[in-house]
């Protein structure tokens, strides 16, 4: 069994919005491995559950362990019912903003907690939570969440996460710990800064946290270099991740060429160093169509510590995928129909975003353009001074009102929608009695899809312990 004194050779990825769900990396951590929860939304993921009755009661036996009961009590009184929606629409949160209410903020500690004290429950092995950098407003309150509950492992990238080290230090000490915050057209020596009191929240101010070790998801050897060195506190370590990885990847270092079919072009400035990122001394996995056994003995002969691997966990029977959903893409990958597109424009953050595509189901997502989850939006200074928040994803009239410019709406997909669409909680757009339509699905996945017909075989499911299996086979 992995425990906190040491390190797992297997990272399961923290993949997109309740993909890595608690009861993946239950099982994860259960098999000695470092499970991990993706920590992308769980504030509205909990609510929708609540929403539709909590059948297996799991939700609730969390929130009465949460240490500040009258926040669970008041997120029962208004999210939970017994008996379902009954086909109404998803009841929405307030959207995130710089100064929010109180209640906002303890509903998504309260969010958080609850996914990794599911994660933790019934075993002693180790749990990560993955968090995007980008995704600043919710942060701290994410974070606060999960060290409640325990969480052994923070990992994040999609940015440059060198604020979190010193977040975690304070936080872990019941400490106000604070951000930057980036806002378009404010200078960084200008920048507002986001704060969190935990004491603000009830919490105990004499009791100290475990802190947890923090990983950053990096995918240049020098923005490693650049952590270890001048972060705000202690990098305990890299997670390396390649361009096959799923989800968003990092900007291609071609100076922006595209493929002929519109794709961003890799080539050898992207791939990482490993000599140098061994230099560094601390300990590093390989990300990025890793999911084999002959990948992981590569790894550890490079002298990484182990791998991340998220396609292989993301399809199993614990993963968070709509059940039917999940059939469907591994017996199109079966069949060999299915394709991945790495698009420069489906991402309202401007990041290259994998999507999932095959007959019938087309990459890009055909809807009626609305911001109602509101996660991605971009911080811009108003002309008046204020801060306003846009994203090239929502109405193309609203976005050009708050000074946005149309081509940067040109290829847009809500993300936050389709990801959510995507393991089985869609928003209901309409119920006129004869048909109902709802919010469609956005598929995500690493390039390793392309061939899980190979280590499927004539299964037409399998578990995260035949992952784990598989990947230790070699050893």
């Amino acid at each position: 069994m992995t425990t906190q004194d040491s390190l797992p050779v297997i990272i399961q990825g923290g993949m997109g919005v309740g993909v890595s769900r608690w009861l993946l990396a239950r099982e994860v951590s259960r098999l000695g491995q470092l499970g991990v929860v993706s920590g992308t939304a769980l504030d509205s993921l909990l609510v929708r559950r609540l929403q539709d009755g909590d059948t297996d009661g799991e939700m609730r036996r969390a929130i009465d362990a949460f240490p500040i009961p009258e926040v669970g009590a008041a997120v029962l009184r208004r999210y939970f019912l017994p008996n379902g929606r009954e086909g109404e629409p998803y009841k929405l949160l307030p959207l995130y903003r710089q100064h929010v209410s109180v209640a906002r903020q303890q509903l998504t500690i309260l969010a958080n907690f609850v996914e990794v004290f599911l994660a933790k429950s019934g075993h002693d092995g180790l749990v990560g939570i993955n968090l995007l950098t980008k995704l600043q407003l919710p942060n701290l309150a994410s974070l606060y969440g999960a060290m409640l509950a325990g969480v052994d492992y923070v990992l994040m990238g999609a940015g440059i996460p060198r604020e979190i080290p010193l977040a975690l230090d304070r936080l872990s000490a019941n400490e106000t710990a604070s951000l930057r915050f980036d806002v378009e057209g404010v200078a960084a020596v200008d920048a507002p800064v986001l704060t969190f009191d935990p004491v603000a929240h009830g919490a105990d101010a004499t009791r100290v946290l475990m802190r947890p070790r923090f990983l950053a998801i990096v995918a240049a050897n020098s923005l490693a270099a650049t952590l270890a060195r001048k972060a705000s506190g202690r990098v305990d370590g890299f997670v390396v991740e390649g361009p096959t990885a799923g989800g968003h990847n990092a900007p291609a270092r071609g100076g922006g060429a595209l493929s002929a079919t519109g794709e961003p072009v890799y080539g050898a400035r992207d791939a990482v160093d490993l000599a140098k990122m061994r230099d560094l001394g601390l300990p590093f996995w390989l990300a990025g169509g890793t999911g084999s056994p002959a990948q992981l003995q590569h790894a550890l002969a490079e002298g990484a510590t182990g791998i991340q691997v998220g396609t292989l966990f993301a399809y199993c029977d614990e993963s968070g995928f709509d059940t039917e959903l999940k059939a469907t893409v591994l017996e199109h990958a079966r069949m060999g129909d299915l394709s991945i597109r790495t698009d420069p424009r489906t991402s309202p953050t401007g990041f290259p975003f994998k999507v999932v595509s095959w007959p019938g189901h087309p990459a890009t997502i055909e809807r009626v353009r609305r911001c109602d989850l509101g996660y991605l939006r971009t911080a811009y200074q108003r002309d008046d001074g204020r801060v306003g928040y846009r994203c090239p994803a929502e109405p193309e009239q609203d976005y050009l009102n708050k000074g946005g410019l149309l081509i940067d709406t040109i290829g847009r997909q809500c993300v936050c929608n389709g990801l959510i669409s995507a393991v089985g909680m869609p928003q209901v757009l309409n119920t006129d009695g004869s048909q109902t339509e709802v919010e469609p699905a956005l598929i995500t996945s690493g390039d390793e899809l392309l061939h899980i017909g190979a280590f499927l075989g004539d299964r037409a499911s399998y578990t995260a312990r035949d992952v784990v299996e598989y990947l230790r086979s070699g050893s």
